[in-house]
């Protein structure tokens, strides 16, 4: 239940709620006390020069380096975050799939945060397929 060896963020998937593992999410995530959160804006596929690639694997990945970024701003990790919020234009099972695979990469042997995944007609951006916002728990 518990396999997360950050003291911050204890990430659980309960008995009696299917194993969400492979769509790259934990259920439920539990702080520990005397933790200091960090919010992220939701980040987008861009790149430093604000050029958005029109591949929906290229922008996930992206979207990902650019949230690592973000968070090593405050001091944080990806091991910190607790929970993701996901914004996918057209969303479809392949899509989900390289969400997952994404997820899997950047978290290796770790398990994935909680995550809600949001379908959407569009972004703040015409081109913008991807967007992911997350709240990280660090230890002070």
């Amino acid at each position: 239940m518990d396999k997360n060896p950050h003291p911050a963020v204890q990430l659980l998937n309960p008995p009696g709620l299917y194993d969400p593992s492979g769509n790259g999410y934990s259920h439920v995530a539990r702080l520990a006390p005397n933790v200091r959160l960090v919010y992220t804006a939701g980040q987008g596929g861009e790149d430093a020069d604000s050029q958005l690639s029109p591949d929906f694997a290229e922008q996930v990945r992206q979207a990902f380096a650019n949230l690592q970024m973000a968070l090593a701003a405050a001091d944080a990790q990806i091991k910190d975050v607790a929970k993701l919020t996901v914004l996918i234009v057209d969303h479809s099972q392949e899509r989900l799939h390289i969400l997952g695979a994404e997820v899997a990469r950047v978290w290796g042997a770790l398990p994935a945060p909680a995550c809600t995944l949001i379908p959407v007609p569009r972004l703040a951006l015409d081109a913008m397929l991807f967007e992911v916002e997350a709240v990280a728990a660090v230890a002070d």
